[in-house]
């Protein structure tokens, strides 16, 4: 059910606030960990920022790599996001095998993106050294985006009742998250 999303619409992905699942590949390896600091920064060419911690082994991949996927977890995979947000890769196991993650390759990067997410962007790194060694704080430019069709149309997110599995999730803190809520429609005011 994946679709293209208009590189122009791509910040919606990410505009509500979503976790979201950090991967990357190099060198024979690859890994994915949980983030909760991600944000669109940018509308043409569209950008992100995403907080990785040094002692990630995905940051050792992505910084080798020069670029990495951001795939948004929904509820269906909660526990997954939270298991591999507190594991990691620098043992030397495929994370992706070890949780039962599939992984599919992307269209503009090698970074591999994660099945049964409902949104992916693909990212190359736009390198700031002074943020990333101070603040860890990566910044990259999108070059690919896809969402579920079943809950991304018309270039915004819309979460039907039926559709309770799909909706994103957001990380409050030690293990606990929000789903994403019904819509509410503003109207401005006269």
């Amino acid at each position: 059910m994946r679709q293209d999303v208009d590189l122009k619409h791509a910040y919606r992905l990410l505009n509500h606030g979503p976790t979201v699942l950090v991967s990357a590949a190099h060198g024979g390896r690859r890994n994915v960990m949980a983030a909760a600091w991600a944000m669109p920064l940018d509308f043409d060419p569209p950008k992100v920022a995403v907080v990785l911690d040094k002692s990630t082994f995905t940051r050792t991949l992505l910084d080798a790599a020069g670029e990495f996927a951001l795939s948004i977890p929904c509820v269906a995979l909660a526990d997954t996001t939270l298991t591999v947000g507190n594991t990691s890769g620098h043992d030397g196991v495929d994370k992706f095998e070890r949780h039962g993650l599939g992984a599919f390759a992307g269209r503009a990067t090698g970074a591999p993106l994660v099945e049964g997410c409902v949104g992916w962007l693909e990212c190359r790194l736009l390198r700031e050294p002074h943020l990333e060694q101070t603040y860890d704080l990566f910044l990259a430019e999108v070059v690919a985006a896809q969402a579920d069709a079943r809950v991304f149309r018309a270039g915004r997110w819309e979460f039907a009742p039926e559709h309770e599995a799909l909706r994103t999730i957001h990380h409050v803190a030690g293990g606990a998250f929000f789903s994403v809520g019904p819509m509410l429609q503003a109207k401005p005011l006269p």
